[in-house]
C-alpha cells in the first residue's frame, strides 16, 4: 500500500472537506426550498435553521451511512491517494456544473460516480463491490418513490383532517408546523449526506493505516464533516431553491409541511438501514407526491422529466470525470 506524505494527505482531507462544503451549498435547497418559497422564513433565517441541524445531525444518527461510502462501494484494499483524489475531483466537477445551472442533481450520487469511477480506472471491474452500488443505484428510484407515496399520503390525511378549516385557519396552522417539518428534514439531510464524506476520510485513513485493523469513524472526522456541510448550507444554493420551491409546482404550508414530512421520514428510515440515499431525490418525489394530490396539472412534468434525466446521468457522469482525472495523475 501506497503511504502518503503527511502534507499530501492533509491536503486530501482538506479536499474531502471542500466537497463537504459545497455539498451543503449544493444542496441547502432540500432542506430550505419549500419553507422560503412558502414565506414561512426569510431566505437568511431558513439558511440558519437548516445549518444548526445538519451540524447536530450526528447526535441522532450511527455512521452506518459513512461504512457503505467506506467499504461498501469500492473494495477497500485498492484505496489510494489517487483513487480518492480522483472520485472528488469527479463529484465536485459535477456538483459546480448542475449548480450552475440550477439542477437539483445528487451531491450523494455524484460522490458514489466518482468514487466508483476511479477505482474502476484504478484495478478494474474487480474493485467494485457490487452489492453496495447496486443498493445506491436502485436507491435513486426508490427514494424519489417514497418520499412521493409518503408526502401523498400524508397531504390526504391532513387534507381530510383539517377538512372543516377555513383556509386562513389551515395556513395558520401550518406556517408554524414547517418550521417543525423543515428541521426535521434538515436533520436527515445533515445525518445521510455529511456521512458520505466521513466514509471517503475514514476509508482514506484505514488505508493509510491510522485507523488500525478495524474500519471506524473518528469523533474528529464526524464533528469537521458536519461543521463543513452546515457552513456550505450557510451559503445557501439560490438557483437550485429557486427551480425546487417554485418552478416544479406551486406551494402553499400545508404543501411544504406534508412534503419535508415524507422526506424526512424516508430520510431517517435510509440512514439508520446505511443507504447512501440522494436528499434531492426524496424532496422532489416529495413536493411531486403533494403537487400531483392537487391535480395532475399541477405538477411542471417538463421541468421533472428533466431533473429525472440529471439523476440518472449523474453517476455515470461524475465517474467519467474521476476516471479522467485518474488518468491524467498517472502523468505526474
Amino acid at each position: 500500500m501506497e503511504t502518503l506524505a503527511l502534507p499530501l494527505l492533509i491536503g486530501l482531507i482538506g479536499l474531502a472537506l471542500l466537497f463537504d462544503f459545497i455539498n451543503g451549498l449544493h444542496d441547502a435547497a432540500n432542506s430550505i426550498a419549500t419553507v422560503v418559497s412558502t414565506r414561512v422564513l426569510s431566505p437568511r433565517t431558513a439558511v440558519l435553521m437548516a445549518a444548526f441541524f445538519n451540524f447536530i445531525a450526528f447526535l441522532f444518527f450511527g455512521t452506518h451511512v459513512a461504512s457503505t461510502i467506506g467499504k461498501g462501494i469500492v473494495d477497500a484494499d485498492v484505496i489510494n491517494g489517487q483513487v480518492i483524489f480522483a472520485a472528488l475531483i469527479g463529484a465536485i466537477g459535477w456538483n459546480v456544473i448542475t449548480w450552475w445551472l440550477g439542477i437539483p442533481s445528487s451531491s450523494s450520487h455524484a460522490l458514489v460516480g466518482g468514487l466508483a469511477g476511479a477505482g474502476i480506472a484504478q484495478s478494474g471491474l474487480e474493485a467494485i463491490v457490487a452489492s453496495g452500488l447496486t443498493k445506491t443505484a436502485v436507491a435513486i428510484f426508490v427514494s424519489p418513490t417514497i418520499g412521493f407515496l409518503l408526502a401523498l399520503l400524508i397531504i390526504l390525511i391532513v387534507s381530510w383532517l383539517f377538512r372543516n378549516r377555513t383556509p386562513f385557519g389551515v395556513d395558520k396552522v401550518f406556517r408554524t408546523m414547517q418550521i417543525v417539518s423543515a428541521s426535521l428534514y434538515s436533520l436527515g439531510h445533515g445525518g445521510n449526506d455529511a456521512q458520505k464524506t466521513m466514509g471517503i476520510i475514514a476509508v482514506l485513513l484505514f488505508s493509510q493505516g491510522y485507523l488500525g485493523d478495524s474500519f471506524h469513524v473518528p469523533l474528529w472526522v464526524v464533528l469537521s464533516c458536519q461543521a463543513c456541510m452546515g457552513l456550505g448550507t450557510l451559503f445557501g444554493g439560490w438557483r437550485i431553491v429557486r427551480t425546487m420551491g417554485s418552478r416544479l409546482t406551486d406551494l402553499k404550508p400545508v404543501h411544504g409541511f406534508c412534503a419535508e414530512t415524507g422526506g424526512a421520514i424516508t430520510l431517517f428510515a435510509a440512514t439508520w438501514m446505511g443507504v447512501p440515499v440522494s436528499t434531492t431525490h426524496t424532496i422532489t418525489g416529495a413536493i411531486v407526491g403533494v403537487g400531483a394530490s392537487r391535480r395532475a396539472s399541477a405538477v411542471r412534468w417538463s421541468l421533472a422529466q428533466g431533473i429525472l434525466v440529471a439523476w440518472i446521468i449523474t453517476m455515470p457522469a461524475a465517474a467519467l470525470v474521476a476516471a479522467a482525472s485518474f488518468w491524467v495523475t498517472t502523468l505526474f
